[in-house]
C-alpha cells in the first residue's frame, strides 16, 4: 500500500506542516467554516465512489471475459477430442494422422490465446504509460516492480512459434490483428475436415459455434481495451479531491488549534492523513479502470492462458507439460 500511495506523503506532510506553521507565526488567521468544506469533501467522496464503482465494474466484466475464454477454451478442445474421428469417411486415417489433426487445432486455439494477450498489453494513448512526465516515470516504475517486469516475458513472446505451423506463423504474425486470423485459420482447417468428412455438419455447425463465441470474448475485451472511462469522470475527480485538500487545512487546522494547546501537532497528520485518505481512493480507481495495462492490477492473463494450455495439451495426452504460473511479491500476473 505504501509503494502505491506513499510518494504522496512527500507533498502532503510539507503542505500542511507549512500552512500549521503560518497559523502558528500568526503569518495568516482567517480561517474557512468547517461546513462548507466538510459538504466539499461528501461531494468529493460521492463522485469518486463513483468513478471507483464503474472502474471496478470494468475490471470485473473483464475478469468475466476471460472465465468465458477459460469455459469455452476447454469445450473447444473437448470438442476437438471427441468429434474427430474417422467415423464418417470413406477412407480411414491413421491414429497418429487424427491425432496430428487434433494437436494442430488445440496448438492453434493455444497460440490465439498468447496472441489475444500480447494485443491487450499493447498500450494505448490514455494509459498511464503513455502520459509524460510524472505520470510516465511512476507508471514505468509500477510496471518494472508491481507488473510485468516481474515476469520473464520471453515464453509468451516465442509462443507462436511453438504452437503454430512455420507457414502459419509467419503469415499470420504480420496481420493487423493477428488473434482474429489465428481464429479465422481455424475456420478454414474446420472447413477442410468437413470436405474429407472427418466431421459432419452437425459438428461442423457446432465447432464453428464455438469459433464464434471467441470472437465474441476477444471483442468484448478489445471493447474495454480501445474505450477508456469517460475522461469527464477519470479526470474530473482528481481535481476536485485536489481542490478539496487545498481547502481542508485552512478549516481543520485553526480549529484543531483553537481545541487544545497540542492542536498544532494533532493537526498536521490529521489533515494529511484525510488527504492521503482521499487520494488513495483517487488512486484505487485511476489504475483499476484500465484492466489489461501491465501492472499489479490487471486481469492475471498469463497464468489464465498457461492453465488453458495445460488442460488442452493434458486432452492431447501430454505429459512434459509447463508449470503454472507462479505469484511474485504477491502479484499474479
Amino acid at each position: 500500500m505504501m509503494g502505491f500511495t506513499g510518494r504522496h506523503f512527500l507533498w502532503l506532510v510539507p503542505l500542511m506542516g507549512g500552512i500549521a506553521l503560518f497559523y502558528y507565526f500568526n503569518i495568516i488567521n482567517f480561517k474557512i467554516p468547517w461546513i462548507p468544506v466538510s459538504v466539499i469533501g461528501t461531494a468529493v467522496a460521492f463522485y469518486v465512489g463513483f468513478k471507483n464503482n464503474q472502474s471496478y465494474d470494468r475490471l470485473w466484466e473483464a475478469r468475466k471475459i476471460w472465465g468465458g475464454i477459460v469455459n469455452d477454451s476447454r469445450t473447444w478442445g473437448m470438442m476437438v477430442d471427441g468429434y474427430i474421428t474417422n467415423q464418417f469417411v470413406e477412407t480411414r486415417k491413421s491414429d497418429k494422422e487424427i491425432h496430428d489433426i487434433k494437436r494442430r487445432l488445440i496448438y492453434r486455439h493455444i497460440a490465439w490465446l498468447y496472441a489475444h494477450r500480447s494485443q491487450l498489453l499493447i498500450p494505448t494513448t490514455w494509459e498511464h504509460i503513455n502520459q509524460t512526465g510524472h505520470y510516465k516515470k511512476v507508471a514505468e516504475k509500477l510496471q518494472q516492480q508491481f507488473g510485468v517486469g516481474l515476469i520473464d516475458d520471453d515464453e509468451t513472446r516465442s509462443s507462436l512459434h511453438s504452437f503454430l505451423q512455420p507457414e502459419e506463423h509467419d503469415r499470420l504474425i504480420n496481420a493487423v490483428n493477428t488473434a482474429t486470423q489465428i481464429v479465422n485459420e481455424q475456420s478454414r482447417d474446420l472447413r477442410a475436415l468437413r470436405e474429407e468428412g472427418l466431421i459432419d455438419d452437425f459438428r461442423h455447425v457446432e465447432m464453428e459455434n464455438i469459433l464464434r463465441t471467441f470472437y465474441e470474448l476477444q471483442g468484448k475485451n478489445e471493447r474495454i481495451k480501445k474505450f477508456p472511462l469517460p475522461r469527464q469522470y477519470s479526470n474530473m475527480s482528481r481535481y476536485f479531491i485536489g481542490i478539496f485538500i487545498v481547502l481542508l487545512p485552512f478549516s481543520l487546522i485553526p480549529e484543531m488549534m483553537n481545541a487544545s494547546s497540542l492542536g498544532l501537532w494533532l493537526a498536521v497528520p490529521v489533515v494529511v492523513l484525510i488527504g492521503w485518505v482521499y487520494v488513495a481512493m483517487e488512486l484505487v480507481g485511476d489504475y483499476s479502470e484500465n484492466p489489461f495495462s501491465s501492472m499489479a492490477n490487471d486481469i492475471p492473463m498469463l497464468s489464465l492462458c498457461r492453465v488453458i494450455e495445460i488442460d488442452l495439451r493434458e486432452m492431447l495426452g501430454e505429459t512434459d507439460l509447463p508449470p503454472s504460473i507462479e505469484s511474485k511479491n504477491g502479484i499474479l500476473m
